[in-house]
């Protein structure tokens, strides 16, 4: 969950990863909820759990919605409440639906940021303790700052994450047929 937190910190860098993993999971919640495609899919048939693609897709709706206010320059923002609840949304349908490690590699984005934050409070804090002077692994955490002071536009950024999301969704979504 607090990783989108740490995601969100330029204009629509949140929004679009969280309604494609969003979309891939709800997908994911349909086919363990239908016994046929369960089967064929080999998947534990989990009953109820198909109606979950009606909350991933009024999140999609929603997360589209709220991108018109936010892409850049943003007029409205997600926010702590916002990126901490969508984190835990998709967290408990990753559960649900048990597809924990799926949820992993669609989330990429969001794991990278949250370990590049790790990473730098971890090492600075060693470098500090041996050296007496903090050192850095990246110019800022988390990631995307770390591009923006490496030249990169914002909208560079925020689409070249979208891309990658998009990415690991499809390679998320490859794995329903590599069971």
């Amino acid at each position: 969950s607090n990783a989108v937190n740490l995601t969100d910190g330029l204009d629509g860098l949140a929004i679009m990863p969280v309604v494609m993993v969003g979309s891939a999971l709800g997908i994911f919640a349909y086919i363990v909820g239908n016994a046929n495609f369960s089967r064929y899919l080999l998947f534990p048939h989990i009953p109820g759990s198909g109606e979950l693609l009606i909350f991933c897709a009024a999140m999609f709706g929603a997360g589209l919605a709220f991108l018109w206010f936010n892409a850049n320059p943003a007029q409205v923002f997600l926010g702590d409440v916002g990126a901490l609840s969508l984190g835990g949304a998709l967290g408990t349908i990753a559960v649900i639906t048990r597809q924990e490690i799926v949820l992993g590699i669609m989330g990429g984005i969001f794991v990278v940021e949250a370990l590049s934050v790790m990473a730098q409070v971890m090492y600075f804090k060693y470098t500090r303790w041996r050296f007496g002077e903090g050192r850095r692994i990246l110019k800022m955490a988390p990631l995307h700052h770390h591009f923006e002071k490496s030249g990169w536009t914002e909208t560079q950024v925020v689409v070249r994450f979208w891309i990658i999301t998009m990415l690991l969704c499809l390679i998320g979504l490859a794995s329903l047929k590599l069971r």
